[in-house]
């Protein structure tokens, strides 16, 4: 086989030894804590019809799917590339009827049409929570503090905890600080371009980017602004009810936060003493919009696995017992209770290649590197 006979699209890749068992360990970490905070798992399908998909996600696709007309009936489909939607599709559908607050848990692969420069990968695994009926301070403070649970769980260190507050400027353009190009405004705080506020006659949203740092400090800033009480106290009394993390704030970030509602969260950390790159999970509310038109407050989180595996975390040292060609069957299941991953011999040949331990007749010996 030629090289070229072994490359994957870009965006893809395979997952060797031993990087897929470390993947598989930690999505198993995080949808066990999950599970124990009462988080029932569900398993959406991968494909679906390309309308209802876009429908639930509730936010711009763009270039986002791939797309595939379906073979049996050639109605356009659609591969997932965020598993949160389909969660709001099962809340406001099949589950309905279920007593609120609703607590779902999931852990999957999402596929996106492309990569970005920052994020070239274009299948993922995602995990996460969605507790459907509520989006109170007290459902927020669960939500983070499980989602730092859940990431401990698997190993990452020193998590951060980045609140934003995608609501706040439209709040602002359309009240106490009105601007001619409420957009404009919006492009030019995501890129914390103070020069565009002053082109712009937008002045006052500078006192904003001043407020992104330190929680505590850039809570004192906006109690100085014209915002609403209500948003303030609701963030004053998250900010007391969440774990022993650091919480930094950035009022005005919104790059994909579009659909969230009064709060959204991006979790940061360490792995083996180093900083993750980039974001390792992303959160806050939202509504669940029903068929019937009417809507209901929801929060949630998802969890990044891949870039957790390439940090180093989920591997475990490996108990691979070497046996040589005769070793009874009785004995190599004796062994496999005993939690060794054993590896029979098939001829005289056979060697103990990758293996830590082998059997001598009578107990495991460590093999000599």
């Amino acid at each position: 086989m030629t090289e070229a006979a072994a490359l994957l699209p870009e965006g893809f890749r395979d997952r060797l030894p031993p990087g897929a068992e470390a993947a598989a360990t930690l999505l198993r970490r995080v949808v066990d804590t999950l599970a124990a905070h009462g988080y029932a798992r569900v398993q959406p399908p991968l494909v679906e019809h390309e309308a209802s998909l876009a429908r639930w996600l509730g936010k711009p696709l763009g270039t986002a799917l791939f797309r595939s007309p379906d073979p049996a009936s050639g109605a356009a489909l659609a591969l997932r590339p965020d598993i949160t939607g389909q969660i709001a599709r099962i809340a406001a559908t099949r589950l309905a009827a279920a007593p609120r607050p609703l607590r779902l848990a999931y852990g999957g692969p999402v596929l996106r049409a492309r990569g970005t420069q920052l994020a070239p990968a274009r299948e993922l695994t995602q995990a996460g929570a969605e507790l459907i009926g509520a989006d109170s301070v007290a459902a927020l403070a669960e939500m983070i503090a499980v989602s730092v649970e859940a990431l401990e769980t698997t190993g990452v260190t020193g998590i951060s905890v980045d609140i934003t507050l995608p609501e706040l400027v439209p709040a602002l353009a359309a009240g106490p600080w009105p601007v001619s190009d409420p957009a404009a405004v919006i492009a030019a705080l995501d890129g914390k371009d103070s020069a565009a506020l002053e082109l712009l006659g937008a002045e006052p949203y500078r006192a904003l980017l001043e407020a992104a740092g330190p929680v505590g400090p850039g809570l004192a800033r906006l109690q100085a602004m014209p915002i609403d009480p209500t948003l303030l106290a609701r963030l004053s009394d998250l900010v007391t009810a969440l774990p022993a993390v650091s919480v930094t704030l950035d009022p005005t970030e919104r790059h994909g936060f579009e659909y969230h509602s009064w709060i959204g969260f991006s979790l940061f950390g360490q792995a083996n003493g180093t900083a993750v790159r980039g974001e390792i999970g992303r959160g806050g509310s939202y509504r669940v919009r029903h068929p019937d038109g009417s809507d209901e407050p929801a929060c949630g989180f998802s969890l990044y696995i891949d870039g957790l595996v390439d940090a180093g975390l989920g591997a475990t040292p490996t108990r691979r017992l070497f046996l040589p060609q005769g070793t009874p069957a009785p004995v190599a299941a004796r062994l496999r209770t005993e939690g060794w991953a054993t590896v029979a011999a098939l001829s005289p040949a056979d060697t103990p290649a990758g293996c830590s331990h082998i059997w001598n007749g009578t107990a495991a010996v460590a093999k000599e590197i």
